[in-house]
């Protein structure tokens, strides 16, 4: 509980946060370069004049009433969105152009009923969500604390200049603050604060970065915010209590800038106002290695492992990556995220996610200098590594990687594919993780393994006796055994207990990375009468010779014990899968002939 010791021996004087200035310190952006200005500029001029979109009652209920998410949310996110650039631009430009169009965005945004989603809108962990918001009971999820956050933020930024044209309006922030957000946090407990064994995810760490960023932004007392401090202080500890020392994040590359990156958020501020009195933890090799995970589990360009929710395109590392390198002492890190973002400076503010989080932008923005001038001319290192905590192997050669996740099937986020693999050669996709459709009401509910992306025939696993993996922790691989610093990495492992199959069935499964000749090895063995073997490619498999698949230019692939099935087209319609996908997957199947399935991937 090392969060929570040093909660307990604060100074007796908190720091002032100060983490940006503030819109009146014109010197500080007079010396933003005129690339980010003009970026900033353009992006608010896109804005002015906006018309909010309206959000209807029967908008929240379309949730509840048909699992339709993405309608409201798009309403809901584009506010924000809007007036985060309003008001940089207004920072930056100093005119007034854009202050009544980010009066209009305060007033919107306080105006509406209730702050969390619809799919959130309920007070009990895994509970029905509820049709429509008790406006006298705020619900704290991860958008209610992000708009915390947000009008925060404005708050600190123009403060001065918004109330020479009337101190309504940041009474009226500082209102709804207490009541949506510091109020419910310290007098209500929700779920992902955290209570002994209870399971955290990234709910967690990121919730209590944005209640911390709230009540040090705006004018809260001392009092109240040594009180949002122990209480942050035990959430971050019940958060690291479910991450190996090896520091893999379960929920994939995608939410680890929801969970690693937002435990580096919350632990930079409560050392900000402690005066460096967290600065140890920067040190201890868990919160290194969360650090380095996103590092790890890249694979070339867009590309990342992604097991779990996660897209294989979750879009680049930026400024909080090299932020947190720098912080935990990982060049590195340094490195593989200043690349990325000096490859996008030329378009800072793109990307498949809306920009509702300003305190982001703001690193972005102040950060841009330092990050442009480090040296990004050498190398990323990445070696091989094996996370005992997930059991995922990732291995490379000159031209392939390989990831093979053994683990279990009750990971946040889950997938049911323990087993499954994903492999690259020369930063292509060959055989690929699907990743996660549009979240709907089905997404997280009792109905999510009806969803195909999360079914083990969609990954690269076999149909045992005609069935699939079951969801749950007690489906897991059992007798891993991992090597991942050879010459061959490889590993090995037990497939069956991920099944509802008798005892008496066995199937092992064995894949080595051969890197002198650049090959990959899978080797299937099982005493089960009927398998099907499911493969997921990203180019269309061609059948050359019995035994024998051309996949695209450059791969081909020699089986043996196994005859063909099926060949089917997986069509990429929905908009999140196309974020990582250019065209339509496909799934190759074969069906095992005797008790040995053998695969040389060249």
């Amino acid at each position: 509980m090392r969060f929570s010791r040093l909660v307990n021996s604060l100074p007796e004087k908190l720091q002032r946060f100060s983490p940006f200035p503030a819109a009146v310190d014109r010197t500080a952006y007079a010396a933003l370069p005129p690339e980010v200005k003009n970026q900033i500029l353009k992006m608010g001029e896109s804005y002015l004049n906006y018309n909010f979109p309206v959000l209807r009652a029967t908008d929240f209920m379309s949730f509840k009433r048909r699992g339709n998410r993405a309608d409201f949310e798009a309403r809901y996110f584009a506010r924000r969105q809007a007036l985060n650039f309003l008001v940089l631009a207004e920072c930056v430009e100093d005119q007034g152009r854009f202050l009544d169009d980010i009066i209009n965005g305060i007033w919107a945004i306080c105006e509406e009923s209730a702050w969390q989603l619809p799919a959130h809108n309920s007070y009990i962990r895994n509970t029905t969500t509820h049709l429509l918001p008790d406006t006298a009971a705020p619900v704290l999820d991860l958008f209610a604390c992000e708009t915390g956050a947000l009008l925060a933020c404005v708050f600190y930024l123009l403060h001065t200049k918004l109330e020479e044209i009337s101190s309504q309006i940041g009474a009226r922030i500082i209102r709804e603050l207490n009541h949506r957000i510091i109020r419910p946090y310290l007098n209500r407990h929700f779920w992902w604060m955290g209570h002994g064994t209870e399971p955290m995810c990234n709910w967690t760490t990121w919730c209590t970065q944005n209640v911390l960023l709230t009540v040090f932004l705006a004018p809260f007392t001392d009092d109240i915010r040594r009180q949002c401090i122990h209480k942050a202080g035990q959430s971050c500890d019940f958060f690291l209590k479910d991450y190996g020392e090896d520091g893999c994040c379960e929920e994939g590359a995608g939410y680890y800038r929801h969970a690693g990156l937002t435990l580096f958020g919350a632990l930079d501020i409560l050392n900000q106002v402690s005066a460096g009195h967290f600065q140890s933890l920067y040190r201890w090799s868990k919160i290194q290695n969360i650090a380095a995970y996103i590092l790890n589990v890249h694979v070339s360009g867009k590309y990342y492992f992604n097991f779990a929710d996660c897209a294989a395109a979750p879009g680049p590392c930026g400024a909080r990556e090299y932020l947190f390198g720098r912080a935990a002492g990982l060049p590195n890190l340094m490195l593989f995220a200043a690349q990325d973002f000096q490859a996008g400076a030329q378009d800072l503010f793109a990307g498949q996610e809306p920009h509702i989080n300003l305190y982001y932008l703001l690193q972005t923005v102040f950060h841009y200098s330092e990050i442009m001038r480090f040296d990004t001319s050498r190398p990323v290192a990445c070696d091989d590594i094996f996370y005992p905590s997930t059991g995922l192997l990732i291995a490379r050669s000159s031209s392939l990687a390989l990831a093979v996740k053994a683990g279990g099937n009750g990971d946040s986020h889950n997938h049911n594919d323990t087993g499954s693999f994903i492999l690259y050669k020369d930063g292509q996709p060959l055989f690929a993780d699907i990743g996660v459709e549009t979240y709907t009401k089905k997404t997280f509910s009792a109905e999510r393994y009806e969803i195909w992306t999360m079914q083990s025939d969609y990954h690269n696993l076999p149909t045992i006796n005609g069935q699939q993996q079951q969801a749950g922790k007690e489906f897991q691989a059992s007798h891993v055994l991992a090597r991942p610093d050879a010459a061959a990495p490889a590993i090995s492992m037990e497939l069956a207990t991920a099944y509802s199959l008798p005892e008496a069935i066995s199937y092992t499964r064995e894949m080595v990375l051969n890197k002198e000749i650049g090959t990959v090895d899978l080797h299937d063995h099982t005493n089960a009468e009927n398998v099907i073997l499911n493969f997921i490619t990203y180019e269309k498999p061609v059948l050359t010779a019995p035994g024998r698949l051309q996949i695209g230019q450059n791969c081909e692939v020699l089986t043996e014990g196994a005859e063909f099935f099926a060949l089917e087209t997986l069509a990429i319609t929905d908009a999140r899968l196309k974020w990582s996908w250019d065209h339509d997957l496909y799934r190759l199947r074969l069906k095992m002939t005797g008790s040995d399935f053998k695969m040389t991937i060249c």
